[in-house]
């Protein structure tokens, strides 16, 4: 039994071992009684201590998923109830693209990290100092535009990035979504028509559609929105925004170049609409690059970011740069709905953007983005697939197979227990598209490597079904 262990994750070893043996239980449908090699084979086989192996066995007869019998080693233990009836987080309504099922599917299409990538260690030290020297922080809300020494590290940031703003100008909010939703609510109403990219970012498109705002799409192109459409849209329409997201944009991957920001910049000013420009992918960045908001724009720019795709989704800490003006309406309607942001969160980021933890952190992870990209463009050129850009950093490969129809391709990440997120998810009308969103993180699995394979060229049949059936 190979149980694909990571020495390089940052998740411990013996915890890797009940997740991959508990998989297997799941994958394979083993009955209870099945007996589980010897610890002293799996020791062998994944060349493992078999301390480690034993401590991990003897985890899983305490969760209830194995027994220890005398003389026979470790079964599969009798569930108390079937598979069907347990509850699990991806069971919830709509939570399932977020959380691992029943099955230990891979997301070979989400929009995060892995945690095996995360650094706990870290956040773990942010949080006791914390807790240690502002008891504050434990027990009240943030203020309306955000904890100040937050946004204080914000401001050097930003000012870093050459964002030009004011302490004044940022509010902090719960995430990115959040933040959209805050604008969404100040600047548009009913019927009022923007811009919107696709291939994009589907939950923006419903967070638009639930407010009943009109969306005009302009295609993403290599180097950003597709000015001749943009501007065939303006003249027969007067948006009020146009949302975009310029670094390493999802799904497609790719960045704005200079020329396009400048155009779109001389539009926004002519045609009287405002640019809210996302960024929560714009830390990977390792070379130079086009953000609108770092352009001489008279106002016209709002920036978007958050720390939830990097440093982690559960502390959700976003925020935005804007007038001065607009903040205050926006902070006065975060005080209407959700009282304020959370205090202990702040504090949290805030510290570790202040000892230069997060920079490092930051640093570590696109040295390691930028090589599993690589590979992963390999592979997908070895195997003859279509890229539709070569990103120059950040998580996202937009690619299709270079043969194949889509039947055929979802019934070999059935069999291989992939979870795809197909070109449809990216569409504000839920077009068919042959295209995938690829995240290069999860891209190195051999489920995926696998994937990759069956839908290369000229494979039969036999091949195929030999494939899918690791």
């Amino acid at each position: 039994m190979d149980l694909g262990i990571d020495r390089q994750a940052l998740v411990p070893v013996v915890q890797q071992i009940v997740s991959a043996v508990a998989q297997w239980i799941r994958k394979s449908g083993a009955s209870p009684g099945t007996r589980l090699p010897s610890i002293r084979q799996l020791a062998l086989d994944n060349l493992l201590s078999q301390s480690s192996v034993l401590e991990a066995f003897e985890r899983m007869v305490a969760q209830g998923l194995l027994e220890a019998k005398q003389g026979a080693g470790f079964v599969v233990a009798q569930p108390p109830v079937s598979l069907e009836s347990q509850w699990y987080e991806g069971a919830e309504l709509g939570w399932g693209a977020y959380v691992e099922g029943p099955l230990g599917e891979l997301k070979l299409g989400c929009g995060w990290l892995p945690d095996a990538w995360r650094e706990s260690d870290d956040i773990c030290y942010a949080i006791r100092e914390i807790s240690r020297t502002d008891t504050v922080a434990l027990f009240n809300y943030s203020t309306p535009l955000g904890l100040p020494v937050l946004r204080e590290q914000l401001l050097k940031r930003l000012t870093q990035m050459k964002v030009v703003t004011h302490l004044d100008c940022i509010l902090t909010t719960h995430g990115a979504s959040h933040a959209q939703d805050l604008l969404i609510r100040t600047l548009l109403k009913a019927g009022d028509t923007v811009v919107v990219e696709t291939p994009g970012y589907a939950n923006l498109y419903r967070q638009l559609e639930r407010h009943g705002v009109k969306l005009l799409e302009v295609p993403r192109v290599v180097g950003g929105p597709d000015i001749p459409v943009l501007e065939t849209l303006l003249q027969s329409h007067r948006p009020k925004c146009l949302f975009i997201n310029c670094l390493y944009h999802n799904p497609t991957g790719t960045s704005l170049c200079r020329g396009v920001a400048e155009r779109l910049l001389q539009l926004a000013h002519s045609e009287d609409f405002l640019i809210v420009e996302e960024d929560v992918y714009g830390d990977l960045q390792h070379a130079s690059c086009t953000r609108l908001s770092a352009l001489p724009h008279e106002g016209r720019v709002i920036y978007i970011s958050s720390f939830s795709k990097t440093l982690s989704s559960a502390l959700r800490v976003g925020y935005l740069s804007a007038s001065a003006a607009l903040v205050t309406q926006m902070a006065t309607l975060k005080t209407l709905t959700g009282i304020g942001t959370s205090r202990f969160a702040e504090a949290v980021v805030a510290t570790l953007l202040a000892n230069g933890t997060y920079r490092k952190w930051v640093q570590r992870l696109r040295k390691r983005l930028n090589t599993q990209m690589a590979a992963t463009l390999q592979v997908l050129e070895d195997e003859e697939w279509e890229v539709f850009a070569v990103p120059a950093g950040g998580m996202f490969v937009w690619a299709r197979p270079g043969v194949g129809d889509r039947s055929r391709l979802q019934a070999c990440a059935r069999r291989l227990c992939v979870l795809l997120s197909p070109g449809a998810l990216f569409s504000p009308k839920g077009e068919h598209s042959d295209w995938l969103r690829i995240n290069v993180a999860y891209a190195a699995d051999q489920r995926a490597l696998a994937l990759f394979r069956a839908m290369g060229p000229a494979r039969s049949t036999s091949t195929i079904l030999k494939t899918t059936s690791v």
